[in-house]
């Protein structure tokens, strides 16, 4: 890849630093969508001894370029995505990847084809700790920040795609303990209060 492609692709990454998430740091700031993918990638890499079958070299592109389409669009938080703005931001970076150059281009496709099917063991491991770092991540802001729906969103949010392995639905459970022990301390769901 020459250099201008290679800064090129950098510059629309650059946006995902910029671009903020739903929740907050555990310092109270927005989170950027960049510092969520980096860290659903390390997720990855520190599982890769619990999943020995899988590609996890594979699951942590997943990982780093899931979001990619977020440089264009924004985040929108899951509870207020719809349908068509998950088309729109897929069909933006579908169009983006046709600028790539060849290898970029024809990688970035075939990782994003396996992604949107959600058929291998790969691709489910990705979508499940993509879930997961999500959920953390609010467990580890300032209740204050969660939206009343969100008390029920931290315990059902991701727990279709964690059955995807015994190790993640294992983690969900100890996600879940976490997330209610947080909501007592906090003297109970804002309706309960």
């Amino acid at each position: 890849m020459n250099q201008k492609d290679f800064l090129s692709i950098l510059s629309v990454a650059e946006k995902l630093k910029c671009n903020t998430r739903h929740s907050d740091t555990s310092t109270g700031r927005r989170e950027s969508v960049a510092e969520h993918s980096w860290r659903l990638a390390l997720m990855a890499m520190l599982l890769e001894d619990e999943f020995p079958e899988l590609d996890m070299n594979k699951v942590i592109k997943m990982c780093l370029i899931h979001d990619l389409g977020e440089a264009f669009t924004g985040d929108i938080p899951t509870f207020l995505k719809t349908d068509e703005d998950a088309e729109k931001e897929d069909n933006i970076l579908l169009r983006w990847v046709e600028t790539l150059p060849e290898f970029q281009r024809a990688q970035f496709k075939e990782l994003l084809s396996e992604m949107l099917a959600l058929e291998t063991p790969e691709a489910k491991l990705y979508k499940s700790l993509d879930k997961m770092e999500a959920v953390i991540q609010h467990n580890e802001a300032d209740i204050s920040s969660w939206l009343p729906l969100e008390y029920d969103l931290q315990l059902t949010y991701g727990a279709e795609e964690v059955k995807c392995a015994p190790y993640m639905t294992e983690l969900k459970a100890q996600i879940d303990e976490w997330t209610k022990e947080k909501i007592k301390a906090a003297g109970g769901k804002p309706e309960e209060k």
